[in-house]
């Protein structure tokens, strides 16, 4: 039972409690990012990049993250799977 808590977290170089603390803000920020594209699509005049520079920010800060990993020696999954 406790696998399912920490193999995907081990298989990114991440315990339990450093991937929650991870995934939690970067949830957040998607969160925040898709209520301003949504607000920006009912009032156009704002929130005129907020989408675009929270997926850039985003995709900077998984990016981060995997380069420490594979510094630590972890090969991390793939981004996606087919």
């Amino acid at each position: 039972m406790i696998r399912l808590f920490t193999d995907h977290p081990r298989s990114v170089g991440e315990s339990y409690l450093e991937h929650l603390r991870f995934a939690s803000a970067f949830g957040g920020a998607m969160l925040a990012g898709g209520i301003a594209c949504f607000l920006h699509a009912l009032l156009p005049f704002i929130c005129q990049t907020t989408g675009s520079r929270t997926v850039l920010a985003l995709h900077a800060r998984l990016m981060q993250a995997r380069a420490a990993a594979i510094r630590r020696g972890v090969q991390p999954e793939p981004e996606y799977l087919i």
